[in-house]
């Protein structure tokens, strides 16, 4: 008798197959699914407007600060590299684009003498400025860290977008812009933002071939 699947109820869309064990062809086919299913709901108005912001921040000769956390921190480095280096096109003006992820003691000794909720915002006091852009990226849009990462970059005057999975969250309604990936399920929603941050990186760079 084959498996019966079933969705878990464990946060993070988990998807459980029924008794006798996890069946990895079957569970492929479903993830496969639901990856197919955001590429086709994918708000292509919504990457349209943020690829207006940072083209805007770009020739403005506007910073872009990026940040998330876990595997969406792992998201902010490829994006500060792919947007600095991948997007880049001699003779044009860079994106300057830094992720706020990699400096390990500025994070640690921010999260140990301050708070961790502080590891972003307290980055954001020394260099974020009026007309910068701050991409935040979170699945469930909840993180405190991120919410006030935001909150100091608007009141620094710069612009938020962030790219967000689930419900948005919080973080929805601190954004300029946003993005929302809207599944359950954090691999889904991660692999759809390093999708789009790779939609955007080569986009910006043919815009300037």
């Amino acid at each position: 008798m084959r498996n019966k699947r079933v969705r878990s109820t464990r946060p993070g869309g988990y998807h459980a197959l029924g008794p006798g064990g996890l069946n990895a062809k079957d569970f492929a086919r479903w993830y496969r699914r639901q990856s197919v299913e955001q590429w086709e709901k994918l708000d292509l108005d919504a990457l349209a407007r943020i690829a207006r912001v940072i083209e805007k921040a770009r020739d403005a000769g506007r910073f872009i600060w990026v940040c998330g956390n876990g595997g969406s921190a792992a998201t902010s480095a490829h994006i500060g590299c792919d947007f600095g280096k991948t997007a880049a096109v001699a003779g044009s003006r860079p994106l300057k684009t830094v992720s706020m992820c990699d400096n390990a003691s500025f994070m640690t000794a921010i999260g140990n003498d301050l708070s961790f909720d502080d590891i972003f915002s307290r980055q954001l006091e020394n260099v974020v400025s009026r007309g910068d852009v701050v991409v935040l990226i979170s699945g469930s849009g909840n993180s405190p860290n991120l919410l006030r990462a935001a909150k100091t970059a608007r009141a620094r005057g710069a612009t938020v977008v962030s790219l967000l999975g689930f419900d948005g969250g919080r973080l929805k309604t601190l954004s300029d812009e946003f993005l929302l990936i809207a599944s359950d399920q954090y691999g889904v929603v991660e692999d759809m933002h390093m999708a789009v941050a790779h939609a955007l990186t080569f986009y910006l760079k043919q815009k300037e071939s």
